[in-house]
């Protein structure tokens, strides 16, 4: 036997089964999760504060610092010690300035150039709001018209409708519109308002991280000390496998025996070179990910509450586009392979 019960949306009564847990207004489209538990806990609060507090005095802490280093080693690992910023000028430069000055004085303003973007675009990401969704009317049967809410749900943590690309974040305590996901390292959602400085601030730092990684690994063979290879006793009834081992071994040992006589510049530079690779190649992994999904239409979390089955993606650049803020007729100049492709995914 059906029970009567009441939307949320339209304040209209509607009859639906006692079994079901989920139903949609034939009226406003509201949809109904009955039974829904509120676990907004302590752990959500204290991470709310981490990330308010901890992150953004960490980065202000950095700007004072890159205000008097130039911020060189910085962009190389943003999350890493602060004093690698002086390291790089120290290391690097040197070595620059000794090629030419012109040399010198170019690549500080390609230093300065990264550090601005990399910095303005974490700004922009890190303290702009990421999104709220826009304020809707409901609740009663006069304001809701027919499909005013149409797939809305009712956020139990915000108290107000929340659209299908809306998705509530514990973290931030609010709903963000086309949420991708919390990010810790900026302290902040990445939604529909931030997404597109945040994907600025990924490209910005692959492309500061590949630039580190170039002028350490150019700058520690510009002043590595020679190598001193020894003879390796060749037996004529060794060859083969055995032989490649010990040509190996004798050069790792060459290797790190020369290691020995590096100058500490020399070891800020390697250790510059790993943060920077370490770094760099983690970015571009979540880089790519993030265009896929764009390219696709989608965000992250969009991409996890996708309903199983049968669904149409279209793949566009023009999507890349729109996202971007280009307009619409710079898709003219893509390929036409690039155009508009439709996928099947299951």
């Amino acid at each position: 036997m059906d029970v009567e019960t009441t939307c949320w949306g339209c304040g209209l009564r509607v009859l639906v089964s006692p079994y079901a847990s989920v139903f949609k207004c034939g009226w406003c489209g509201a949809i109904t999760k009955q039974n829904v538990v509120k676990s907004d806990n302590n752990y959500f609060q204290w991470r709310r504060l981490r990330d308010r507090f901890c992150y953004d005095r960490c980065y202000i802490y950095a700007i004072l610092h890159i205000i008097s280093f130039h911020q060189h080693g910085f962009v190389a690992c943003y999350d890493l010690n602060i004093t690698i910023a002086g390291g790089g000028i120290w290391a690097i430069y040197p070595v620059v300035f000794s090629i030419s000055h012109f040399c010198g004085v170019f690549h500080i303003t390609v230093a300065g150039i990264l550090s601005v973007s990399t910095l303005s675009s974490f700004f922009l990401a890190a303290f702009r709001p990421a999104g709220a969704p826009p304020m809707v009317l409901w609740g009663s049967y006069p304001t809701v018209g027919k499909g005013g809410l149409e797939n809305h749900t009712f956020c139990h943590y915000c108290s107000k409708p929340k659209s299908p690309r809306t998705h509530h974040c514990r973290s931030c305590g609010m709903c963000i519109l086309d949420m991708d996901h919390h990010c810790p390292f900026i302290g902040n959602c990445v939604g529909a308002a931030n997404h597109r400085c945040f994907i600025l601030f990924l490209i910005s730092t692959v492309i500061s991280t590949s630039y580190v990684a170039i002028m350490t690994s150019y700058s520690v063979h510009y002043m590595w000390p020679p190598l001193a290879h020894r003879h390796v006793n060749q037996l004529n009834e060794y060859i083969g496998a055995e032989l490649i081992f010990s040509v190996l071994k004798e050069n790792i040992l060459v290797f790190l025996r020369s290691a020995l006589f590096l100058p500490a510049r020399g070891l800020v530079l390697v250790y510059l070179f790993i943060a920077s690779v370490s770094v760099g190649t983690g970015l571009i992994v979540l880089l790519w990910q993030q265009l896929g999904y764009i390219y696709v239409g989608k965000t992250y979390l969009g991409h996890l509450s996708a309903v199983d089955g049968e669904e149409m993606v279209e793949m566009d650049c023009q999507n890349l586009l729109r996202f971007f803020g280009c307009p619409h007729s710079a898709a003219v100049y893509l390929p036409s392979y690039l155009r508009s492709r439709k996928s099947h995914k299951k």
